[in-house]
């Protein structure tokens, strides 16, 4: 099951009513972000909030990271078709054909899948260490062996 998401701008007041009606439809608040204006010398010392990297989402108890499943399958496929030699533009249509999306909830390219390459440096030995890498590396050997050149 995926997950839809939206990011509503507001131009007044939160009304209780336009929540319950959310809330009727299906939807549940995950997060509530607020803003103020700050005076230019106050803004120079604050610090930007960032999402969490790729594969990683905050926890339920808000002061930690955990694993995003989805994300993180994201990220073994990758890693396996970089591993293969296989060219950015078919890792793209790969991900694509296997209904993943981007952050934005938009389709991988090229360009998309290179910029991850720092990600999956970073998340790599995490990744390597796991068993399920394991297991999809012999998996992905003996479809290789099956084959016939």
């Amino acid at each position: 099951m995926q997950t839809e998401r939206i990011r509503q701008t507001l131009s007044g007041p939160i009304r209780l009513q336009d929540i319950d009606e959310f809330q009727k439809q299906g939807w549940h608040a995950r997060a509530i972000e607020w803003e103020r204006e700050i005076p230019a010398a106050a803004a120079t010392a604050s610090v930007q909030a960032e999402d969490p990297p790729f594969g990683l989402q905050v926890a339920s108890d808000c002061s930690t990271l955990e694993e995003n499943p989805l994300e993180r399958d994201v990220l073994l496929t990758m890693m396996e078709l970089i591993i293969e030699d296989g060219p950015y533009s078919s890792i793209a249509q790969e991900l694509n054909r296997k209904g993943y999306a981007t952050r934005q909830g938009t389709k991988w390219s090229p360009i998309t899948v290179f910029e991850m390459l720092p990600r999956l440096i970073e998340a790599g030995p995490k990744i390597f260490a796991t068993e399920e890498w394991h297991r999809r590396r012999q998996q992905s050997q003996q479809r290789r062996l099956r084959v016939p050149l």
